[in-house]
């Protein structure tokens, strides 16, 4: 019978029927950060449980550390106590912990991958619901809550209902300026964020086969947005090539049989899908959000959407909310939008690829005036080789500033948050109402739009820099 990649997975790792429609699987991965994995470790210890595979989780401060230059555990003080927590968990149990500082240590979803813990086939689990991201590998991952971190530390197992399977092809050639990103927000925009609820999406479709494997991990970190947990790229020899020599791949005869299971990780040519959506890549220009959801999306040389276009009550309501908060009016360009600050960043857009492609926007250029801008490595390996090829030097002669890695602006709960009416264009995952700050008005985009924002001043069009024009 013809199989899906989420049913190979799915068999792989189901233990055995666990009732009420749901099976228990095993955990491969555990990935813990001083937010849901201190709190985990943290009940691991008051209830008095043995960790039996501490080899198999991996932990690393992200979301409540300051990035500035010099930061340590206090620089924000309200957040020392998650990362302590972690260091206490880590050492108690014997868990690979890279803290601030050290090498490995990074975004969550960024250290991951970058350091071969996640692998294609493996379940990966982690108190975020952007652990999706690790999809990008061919791997099943997922966020969970800090009671399953916990259940899964303790046993290696959770119990699960098995989603649906979702398939979104994009098929053809992605224009210049178009990224992944663009790609995947003209998704959540054309489907809507609830259309894959239930689902595990199965990214795929030329356009992504050709897709360098950087790139995955972007488009698998948006899956999220569009409703589902989980979402994927099936493995291939560009993936292993990726992977090869990494600090946790596999090595000699055991990495020869590893590519060759990995080879038979994909969906069969005749599977059948439970939805299946098909896109023309060569029709998604460069996106930009303009209101306070990830399907408020539009190319950037559309005009705004008009409520009253809108196809029901409730998304004439929800529009009109998202242009007062956003303090933007219809059917105007978005595009010449005047911006306050911007950030590169976060486990969506801040890895090697995404800090050079945002460097070509700006080299020989300056950050325009009242313009704050920020990068921030999504690791420090990602870090020290940008600064191996001069790329901080590129953005610091620009004007930005260059920080340590952490989540930062993305999320907000670690000091540093945008102002409020502040007009930010981002390259994180979420332009939800406070999400980069209270008040603060957020606008979704690649790292070469919003690299572009900051030494223009205003959201600008990038496609006229590719035919030897400006912006």
């Amino acid at each position: 019978m013809p199989r899906t990649l989420l049913d190979k997975l799915w068999s792989l790792h189901r233990i055995a029927p666990a009732g009420g429609g749901q099976d228990l699987v095993h955990i491969d991965r555990i990935l813990l950060h001083d937010l849901s994995g201190a709190r985990a470790l943290t009940e691991v210890a008051e209830k008095g449980y043995a960790i039996p595979n501490p080899a198999l989780a991996f932990a690393t401060p992200d979301h409540a550390v300051a990035t500035a230059p010099g930061r340590t555990a206090e620089t924000f003080a309200k957040g020392a106590g998650g990362v302590h927590a972690l260091r206490r968990g880590a050492a108690t149990h014997g868990i690979r912990l890279f803290d601030l500082g050290e090498d490995g240590q990074g975004i969550v979803h960024v250290m991951g991958p970058e350091l071969g813990i996640v692998l294609p086939g493996l379940t990966v689990i982690c108190g975020d619901s952007h652990t999706c991201t690790n999809g990008g590998l061919g791997a099943l991952a997922f966020g969970v809550g800090s009671s399953e971190l916990t259940h899964a530390l303790a046993t290696q197992t959770l119990r699960m209902e098995k989603p649906r399977a979702m398939r979104v092809r994009f098929e053809g050639t992605f224009p210049q300026g178009t990224t992944a990103k663009d790609a995947v927000l003209a998704a959540i925009g054309r489907l809507g964020t609830g259309a894959a609820a239930g689902f595990a999406v199965e990214w795929a479709g030329s356009a992504v086969r050709a897709l360098p494997v950087e790139a995955r991990l972007t488009l698998c970190n948006l899956t999220i947005e569009m409703g589902a947990r989980i979402g994927f790229v099936a493995p291939d020899e560009a993936t292993f090539a990726w992977i090869a020599g990494r600090d946790h791949a596999p090595k000699g005869a055991a990495w020869d049989a590893a590519v060759a299971h990995w080879r038979t990780l994909r969906s069969d040519d005749d599977a059948v899908f439970d939805a299946d959506h098909v896109i023309d890549a060569a029709t998604i220009a460069p996106q930009v959000t303009w209101g306070t959801s990830p399907e408020h999306v539009i190319a950037v040389d559309a005009p705004i959407p008009d409520p009253d276009a809108a196809p029901d009550p409730a998304r004439r309501k929800a529009w009109a909310d998202a242009l007062a908060y956003q303090g933007l009016a219809p059917n105007r360009p978005l595009a010449g939008t005047p911006v306050d600050w911007v950030f590169i960043g976060s486990c969506t857009n801040s890895r090697l690829s995404d800090l050079r492609d945002a460097a070509a926007m700006v080299r020989g250029r300056r950050v325009a005036e009242g313009v704050t801008a920020w990068v921030v490595p999504g690791s420090v390996r990602v870090k020290r080789a940008a600064e191996a090829e001069g790329l901080d030097a590129v953005f610091r002669e620009a004007g930005f500033d260059w920080r340590e890695p952490g989540c930062s602006l993305c999320v907000a709960a670690n000091g540093e948050a945008v102002p409020a009416g502040a007009r930010c264009v981002s390259t994180s995952n979420r332009n939800f109402v406070g999400r980069q700050g209270k008040g603060a008005r957020t606008h979704l985009a690649s790292p070469a739009m919003a690299a572009a924002a900051a030494v223009a001043g205003r959201i600008v069009d990038i496609r006229p820099m590719f035919r030897g024009g400006e912006f």
